[in-house]
């Protein structure tokens, strides 16, 4: 099943009820579009402002910047080894983790989409392509081969009010 776009009420919603490490990695997902895999695997020394990430998906390297509130964040909880370490020592926080915290935040607000981490990374395209208007630049943050790909995330906000006016229409007394 398809991942699907929060509203920005939604995401708000969905960041307070995360516990502190989760929402932490919720908000880097958020501004960087990065999956959450990659965020979660990062190493402490490596982490900065601007820093170049090696994505696990595709192997292509792409830049991503960090806010200096962030990175004080990421830096204030991180281990030695690990930007996000995980329960076990020596280990980072899984992927696995980060979706089960988004599943149990989007229950709690009994949000009506499929809502994982994949739903952070159309939220960051859309705000991406309304800031600046350029299909190409959302394609190159998101390091999509496809501009197809990429519309499927940029448009996910128009796809997700088509499917809510259309279950409105569903429930409409005949």
């Amino acid at each position: 099943m398809k991942t699907d776009y929060l509203l920005h009420r939604e995401v708000g919603h969905v960041l307070a009820a995360l516990m502190p490490q989760n929402r932490l990695i919720a908000r880097v997902c958020l501004h960087t579009g990065l999956r959450v895999g990659d965020v979660v695997s990062l190493r402490a020394q490596d982490i900065g402002l601007q820093m170049m990430v090696t994505e696990a998906k595709t192997k292509k390297r792409r830049r991503v910047g960090l806010t200096a509130s962030l990175l004080a964040a990421i830096r204030a909880q991180a281990g030695p080894e690990w930007a996000f370490p995980g329960k076990r020592p020596g280990t980072h926080k899984t992927r696995q983790d980060g979706w089960a915290g988004l599943k149990r935040a989007a229950r709690a607000f009994r949000l009506p989409q499929n809502v994982a981490p994949h739903s952070l990374r159309k939220v960051y395209a859309v705000e991406l392509l309304e800031r600046y208007g350029d299909i190409q630049r959302v394609q190159r943050a998101l390091n999509h081969s496809s501009i197809e790909t990429t519309l499927i995330y940029a448009m996910a906000d128009k796809l997700l009010d088509a499917k809510l006016k259309q279950a409105k229409r569903r429930k409409r007394p005949a």
